[in-house]
């Protein structure tokens, strides 16, 4: 996608004073609405189906990580900048627990730590996967990860090889490269994470 359409995307969401659209699917459908896509297109572009586009805008399913990543790479949105709620005002210097942002779903938690800044040069995620749970395909982004496995264990995969990470365990990732978290174990797997660049 443009610069362009990704600038022109910034701005939707104060224009919702009449009645925002709350639910994740509603958001979705506003944002593909204003992009002028059909469900159809949005399937085609994204590589999703047409009926999984229809479940998730009609609240019937939670998409996972990996494929709410791919919807919003062709509306020009970066995960974050979805679900963050709109930036501006005074930045906060602390972020009670409560008003961390969720972007992960199914069993999979990836609580983003924003302040309200929009310049900020990192963003920071605690992440938990449940067991039996993963983010559900590949995740791509430009830029890099490092973390470490906190409690649990989780396997990593990324260019084609899994690295299996316990409690402990550190990493750092180009996530350019197509990358997956996965817990196949019985145990759930907490990592504490920063990534550049913020938004992604």
């Amino acid at each position: 996608m443009s610069g362009n359409t990704h600038d022109h995307l910034a701005e939707p969401r104060p224009q919702a004073s009449q009645a925002e659209p709350s639910s994740m699917g509603a958001r979705l459908a506003a944002v593909r609405h204003q992009l002028g896509l059909s469900q159809r297109r949005a399937a085609e572009l994204s590589g999703l189906t047409h009926g999984a586009i229809c479940m998730i805008e009609q609240d019937k399913v939670s998409p996972s990580v990996a494929s709410l990543q791919k919807l919003l790479t062709v509306y020009g949105l970066p995960l974050s900048r979805f679900f963050a709620e709109e930036e501006g005002g005074v930045t906060g210097v602390v972020i009670k627990a409560e008003q961390l942002i969720e972007l992960g779903s199914q069993g999979v938690s990836m609580k983003l730590v924003h302040n309200g800044n929009k310049r900020r040069q990192l963003g920071f995620m605690l992440e938990s996967y449940a067991p039996g749970t993963d983010t559900g395909g590949h995740v791509k982004h430009q830029g890099e990860e490092v973390g470490t496995v906190l409690e649990g264990s989780v396997i990593l995969t990324i260019a084609g090889q899994s690295y299996p990470l316990e409690a402990g365990d550190c990493y750092v990732i180009d996530t350019g490269e197509p990358h997956r978290f996965s817990n196949p174990s019985q145990q759930t797997c907490r990592i504490v994470s920063a990534h550049t660049p913020a938004s992604f």
